[in-house]
């Protein structure tokens, strides 16, 4: 019985290549493809007549946030303070980020600006965007005759 000697594809080699080059950038650099989640986090509830907003935001004191409505884009900023470290402690690992943030947010339609409703509490934020008399879909009442 003999076997047949088959050379090894390019493409099959150039796949192994590679993923052996992603193995020992990962080894060195963890995080390089992971991209970052956006802060603050966000939920969004819709329905016809209003979105419902929650931000989490943490730390964050309620004078430090910013919320502006543009027609149909929300948009949450302010500013993270950084930790106060006792005399001569360095990190030995930091995930919060600190500094400016800003998030904006397209709505799914335009809303009454002056109807925005928004409250913070326990690092919650909660905005309610009533919709706009505007935008509302309307029912046409169809005649017969």
């Amino acid at each position: 019985m003999y076997r047949r000697f088959r050379p090894t594809s390019i493409w099959r080699e150039m796949d192994r290549l590679q993923r052996e080059m992603n193995r020992v950038f990962e080894d060195f650099y963890p995080n390089r493809t992971r991209s970052a989640p956006g802060f603050p986090a966000m939920n969004v509830w819709a329905d016809e007549q209003s979105v419902l907003i929650t931000a989490e935001l943490p730390g964050i004191d309620n004078d430090d946030i910013d919320l502006n409505v543009l027609e149909d884009t929300l948009t949450i900023s302010g500013e993270r303070g950084t930790d106060d470290l006792p005399e001569g402690a360095v990190y030995h690992r930091q995930e919060r980020g600190s500094g400016n943030f800003s998030r904006s947010l397209k709505l799914p339609y335009t809303v009454d600006t002056q109807k925005v409703r928004a409250s913070f509490k326990d690092g919650i934020l909660e905005v309610n965007l009533p919709r706009s008399e505007v935008d509302r879909p309307k029912k046409i009442a169809v005649k017969v005759g």
